[in-house]
């Protein structure tokens, strides 16, 4: 067997990446991370200028506001952006809405099958996921800022068998970074440390269909034919050049937070020790409400914010957490979900899935109900939460969740900045409103499209502190109102739009703003599936 020596020092990806390169990555947050590669490309181009004007590739948000894609979140270096998130990378945000970047954002999931679908000789993907959000070729076709929309959209509106569909354009990759825990001297790769199997596999595929260069950030270096084989996830074929980390701690953390835990793979299962109880606060209520639209068996994604702030304790506190099945976007199934900067990951996940997978089971419908944020809201029920003023931060995952999940239930506070609330005696007081209104009649962008959702008869919600709405055939519709809060007041003259009402609108169970549990297990588990 002729020895082929794949094994490269960091600095030798500059022999492989070229001024003007499509780069590919494949991460979660900090999960794939590979910090020797990205470090010497970006002090390669600080010092020498070059490798310089590239096109950044990766499918979901891929930093902890300092590491991942903000290494190379400087002007010349990349000049062509196509992702889904950015906000946990405040560089990339702001070189996005300064137009020094042509920055194009599709949805997580598509760019997920793209990969796919580029590694088996396509010219995309299709999807109707995105149809009448900013996406879409007929809005914005996904071009965020005005040197994007210069440029033709990557998105293309097409009809096959007499239904809408968009069209995702391939993105012909040069070189891609990834990441594993072992390589073999051959290359083959496998990933028992990492936390999420992520669309490493997809994108090393994509990237040799193209002919293009695949490099592989790894922990440990072993001798050809010692992994077994079911193991490896990348196999030495698809594999060009291997870095071996010297500072694992530094360089090639599990996650922002921790270099290793075994609770993150699942090969180690933490005690069942529950979510640590909430104080009774204006989010807690909006956690409280959006749980009662859960049944039992329920499989669920929480999004990030008040849904995965609140869902998951409030579940635990009441006692109905091991009743439902959350998953994440980037491939856990179980467990319990982690936010902030180690948001994607799960303590003690029962299954994780690769990253186009999970999404498969997601736009095929398998999301029972999904809970999600707003930052904007309009009469026609469209939600905005990927622009802010002239700052994109993206969609992420959360157009293919919300277009496709049976039930979404959006959670947020009524008004933002420097809202205050009072709990008393089973009442609701706003001591002090917000400053900006949520419910508008312009939304900065559609994320959300009240257009699409009304077509397939979708069942939205829009759940609020002082208020839950539903979506209808006609429009927003108040459903109910928080005891000790003023329709006019507190609700009516805080929205840029009039909802439609009856003249009797529910009060919202008084149990929701109670200082103790709501001991809803009970009436929780009588209730039915939908299908039964």
């Amino acid at each position: 067997m002729t020895k082929i020596d794949k094994k490269i020092d960091p600095t030798g990806v500059l022999d492989v990446i070229n001024d003007g390169d499509t780069l590919a990555l494949s991460g979660f947050s900090l999960i794939g991370a590979c910090e020797d590669v990205l470090q010497t490309i970006e002090s390669s181009y600080l010092e020498n200028n070059s490798p310089k004007n590239l096109t950044l590739l990766h499918a979901a948000g891929h930093s902890d506001r300092e590491n991942g894609i903000e290494r190379l979140a400087h002007k010349g270096l990349v000049t062509k952006i196509i992702g889904s998130h950015w906000g946990l990378a405040p560089k990339w945000a702001s070189l996005i809405s300064e137009n020094e970047v042509e920055a194009h954002c599709l949805s997580q999931g598509q760019l997920t099958h793209l990969f796919r679908d580029m590694a088996a000789g396509k010219p995309g993907t299709f999807s109707k996921s995105g149809l009448g959000t900013f996406i879409d070729p007929r809005l914005e076709g996904g071009r965020v800022n005005q040197k994007a929309k210069n440029e033709e959209s990557l998105v293309d509106l097409i009809h096959l068998k007499e239904e809408e569909y968009l069209f995702y354009n391939q993105v012909p990759i040069d070189v891609c970074v990834l990441r594993g825990t072992t390589a073999d001297e051959f290359g083959n790769i496998t990933m028992e440390e990492e936390a999420l199997k992520l669309d490493s596999l997809s994108v090393a595929q994509a990237t040799k269909r193209f002919n293009g260069k695949v490099i592989i950030q790894v922990k440990n270096y072993v001798k050809r034919g010692t992994l077994p084989a079911k193991d490896v996830v990348i196999p030495g074929t698809c594999v060009d050049h291997i870095v071996v980390t010297e500072n694992a701690e530094k360089n090639h953390r599990q996650t922002a937070s921790t270099a290793f835990n075994a609770i993150y793979t699942g090969a180690l299962k933490a005690p069942n020790e529950g979510m640590e109880t909430q104080h009774l606060n204006a989010r807690k209520i909006i956690g409280r409400r959006a749980v009662k639209e859960l049944y039992p068996e329920a499989v669920v994604n929480l999004g990030t914010g008040i849904p995965g702030d609140t869902v998951g304790p409030v579940c635990s506190e009441e006692g109905i957490l091991d009743e439902i099945h959350l998953t994440i976007e980037s491939g856990a199934i179980g467990g319990i979900p982690l936010g902030g900067t180690d948001f994607g990951i799960a303590r003690s996940p029962e299954a994780i899935l690769e990253h186009s997978s999970q999404f498969d089971y997601y736009n095929g419908r398998g999301v029972d109900v999904t809970f999600m944020g707003g930052a904007e809201i309009d009469a026609d029920g469209n939600v905005n939460v990927s622009k802010f003023g002239k700052v994109t931060t993206g969609c992420g995952g959360f157009i293919d969740i919300t277009q496709n999940a049976q039930k979404v239930v959006f959670c947020f506070t009524f008004t933002a900045g420097s809202l205050k609330t009072d709990i008393y005696n089973h009442e609701l007081d706003i001591t002090q409103e917000g400053k900006f209104k949520k419910f508008v009649d312009k939304l900065h962008q559609i994320t959300f499209s009240g257009e699409y959702a009304k077509n397939i008869n979708q069942t939205v919600l829009y759940i609020t502190e002082r208020a839950v709405f539903r979506h209808t055939q006609e429009g927003i519709r108040l459903m109910e109102i928080a005891p000790g809060i003023d329709l006019q007041k507190d609700i009516l003259d805080q929205m840029d739009f009039e909802p439609l009402y009856d003249d009797f609108v529910k009060t919202m169970d008084k149990d929701i703003f109670g200082t103790g549990k709501m001991d809803y297990k009970t009436e929780f588990l009588e209730k039915k599936q939908p299908n039964q």
